[in-house]
């Protein structure tokens, strides 16, 4: 027991440092003077606008806070200094994102215009009542030549009946809105709105379902060669553009998923080889820009979805293996996606799994790691929750999401000894309904368990969250605790727990040292800015 106030607020601050004494942040060397400063100036923007900014009135935001649900607040956050701010900060690498959710929904939409092969068709007659029901169905068709094009929203129109897309825009019912009406439905079907997200679909299972359907709308877009291209190209660019250095988007690989120019499907192959072509022209470039250190390059995730069988797996664990082989550069690791509620976990694929180390043994190639989806679950004993136990005993580098690790001690301890990151996705936890805003999120937990982690965006289109400074936000804003320190270690992390060479992952932490360095000052000197103007 304290004798005196001043014995009792120093057993206090001892207390608050040993409960911290294992986060990232209050483990690593004393700050400099420049990192003291912006963390201060960072905090104090972030308590400014808390009181401002996020106190505001706005009409169709009942109850505003930091950390709210991001599809809301989406339109406050881009108004802050603090977004403003987060934007410059060079994130490290981007290490779990589904390559098929990776570019902006306009950006997608142009690119498909422009392309006269892309047609599109509808169940039913287009109508006020069941526009924003029924999905849009798209399909490259060189070939195809349509003669006595009638629009969707006609009463002639026959179901089923492909329109090319330009045509089936301009001639769009005017009562449903023209062109920008047909716009918003395609727009609607590829994105997750509030109502969605926290209305009618507010459940694990009902978003779910919402968020496949965006895929199997864009899927036939997206591997159409022509726009595949520019889609990986504009995937690589915006990730630049937003701070990040090196990614490894998972790319799905499922039969006769790529389409030529010519109608005909491609071997998997043909994927890489367009992805490889893509990325050495953005490498040449930024080199010749002088800018070669801010883009490391980028490697591949190779995954499938676990509604195949085991025996169906063996052949994607081969084709993997093959891949590798031709590609020693690009194949990074392997993964087993989809909603772990509902499509089968981990050890119904056990068998064919503890062969594969066996097998890249057999074919003389690098070895090729598990990074597995776990844990992204509320479940609490379910066969996702189990998910962990099997990616861990599978040597799992990493962890996609992991959201249900908090409840497992022994798997955190596991975790920490083994340096298995957790790739996590505030954003897409929130949105898809595993939380209800940021401050109820497990991350918190985790860091303060030390636990190494790795920001990440998941399916930025889908949600509207391109890059990664939205994730960075949602985490800073809500948070007391968290700091830009913070999001700095876990940037590194990101570094350091990808599959780049060591000389690779050398060169990329020399480079982001230096980015933090200048975008320390730059945020000192806006921050402070700022507060002067608010004072």
């Amino acid at each position: 027991m304290a004798s005196s106030l001043a014995d009792y607020t120093r057993q206090r601050d001892e207390l608050i440092s040993l409960d911290r004494a294992l986060r990232a942040d209050h483990k690593r060397e004393p700050l400099s003077p420049v990192e003291a400063l912006a963390d201060k100036v960072i905090r104090d923007v972030r308590a400014a606008e808390a009181s401002s900014i996020w106190s505001a009135e706005y009409p169709s935001i009942p109850h505003p806070f930091p950390g709210m649900e991001f599809l809301t607040g989406r339109s406050i956050i881009v108004q802050t200094k603090l977004f403003e701010i987060l934007s410059k900060m060079p994130k490290g690498a981007l290490l779990h994102a589904h390559l098929d959710a990776t570019v902006n929904v306009p950006v997608l939409f142009d690119l498909a215009l422009k392309q006269p092969a892309i047609h599109v068709r509808s169940p039913t007659v287009l109508n006020a009542s069941n526009l924003k029901s029924t999905l849009p169905q798209f399909e490259a068709l060189p070939q195809h030549t349509t003669t006595n094009v009638v629009s969707l929203t006609d009463a002639k129109y026959e179901p089923d009946t492909w329109v090319p897309m330009k045509q089936a825009r301009e001639i769009f019912d005017p009562q449903l809105g023209g062109p920008e009406g047909f716009d918003r439905w395609v727009t609607g079907a590829l994105t997750i709105d509030p109502s969605e997200a926290y209305g009618t679909h507010n459940t694990v299972t009902k978003i779910w379902q919402k968020f496949l359907s965006t895929f199997r709308v864009s899927n036939p877009i997206i591997r159409y060669v022509p726009i595949f291209k520019e889609y990986v190209r504009e995937f690589l660019l915006s990730s630049i553009a937003d701070g990040i250095s090196y990614v490894e988007p998972r790319v799905n690989f499922v039969y006769k998923s790529i389409i030529a120019a010519d109608g005909t499907h491609l071997p998997h192959r043909e994927l890489l080889l367009i992805f490889d072509q893509v990325l050495n022209e953005i490498k040449a470039e930024m080199k010749r820009q002088g800018r070669e250190d801010q883009f490391i390059g980028a490697r591949i995730i190779y995954s499938t979805v676990r509604f195949i069988t085991p025996e169906e797996l063996n052949w994607y664990l081969e084709d993997c293996i093959a891949l590798k082989k031709e590609f020693p550069h690009l194949i990074a690791a392997f993964d087993l996606v989809g909603d772990e509620n509902v499509l089968h976990p981990l050890i119904y694929y056990a068998e064919p799994l503890l062969r594969f180390r066996e097998m890249q043994k057999e074919a003389g190639v690098d070895e090729i790691p598990f990074i597995f989806h776990a844990g992204e679950t509320l479940g609490d004993g379910t066969e996702a929750d189990n998910n962990l136990y099997d990616a861990i005993l599978l040597g799992t580098k990493r962890i996609g999401h992991g959201f249900s690790l908090i409840k497992h001690p022994k798997l955190i301890e596991i975790c920490k000894e083994r340096e298995i990151t957790l790739e996590v996705c505030p954003i897409s936890n929130e949105v898809l309904r595993l939380t209800s805003s940021m401050h109820m999120h497990p991350l918190p937990s985790l860091l303060n368990r030390g636990v190494h982690v790795a920001l990440c965006s998941d399916d930025p289109a889908a949600f509207g969250s391109m890059g990664l400074t939205f994730d960075f936000f949602q985490v800073l804003a809500a948070s007391e605790v968290t700091g830009i320190i913070q999001l700095g270690e876990m940037a590194k992390d990101s570094i350091k727990y990808s599959t780049l060479e060591p000389s690779e992952k050398d060169r990329a932490l020399q480079s982001w040292n230096k980015r933090w360095e200048e975008f320390l000052r730059y945020a000192v000197s806006v921050g402070e800015e700022f507060l002067k103007a608010k004072n």
